[in-house]
């Protein structure tokens, strides 16, 4: 499994009642879509071994939330994605740090058409 069943159920939780709508394995782990949208993402760090959320905040809040409470910029392919974040484990480990993450992924969400 490429990602952990713990913390997908964590996030899981947290975006019920945000019109979840549906979870793909991709990018090699899980992404939940709220409305239908790329929201959140769960994997494990191949260079690390441990969790890894991704987070969509938008290029607007990418400047302003990089490097906070765990956040680095997102390479996926070997470029930066900007508008999406990786999350490491110490900060989102806490609940309230993994709320933060999803309400800035969710404000996102509600903002994009």
């Amino acid at each position: 499994m490429a990602y952990s069943e713990h913390q997908a159920d964590r996030i899981r939780q947290r975006l019920k009642k945000a019109n979840l709508t549906e979870e793909k394995k991709m990018m090699g782990g899980l992404i939940f879509m709220v409305n239908h949208k790329m929201c959140v993402g769960l994997d494990i760090d191949k260079k690390t071994g441990l969790d890894r959320l991704m987070v969509r905040v938008g290029k607007a809040s990418h400047d302003q939330l990089i490097f906070d409470k765990g956040s680095r910029e997102m390479d996926f392919t070997g470029k930066v994605m900007l508008g999406f974040l990786y999350i490491d484990p110490d900060g989102f480990d806490a609940e309230d740090d993994l709320d933060f993450w999803i309400e800035k992924a969710l404000y996102f969400n509600q903002e994009i058409r």
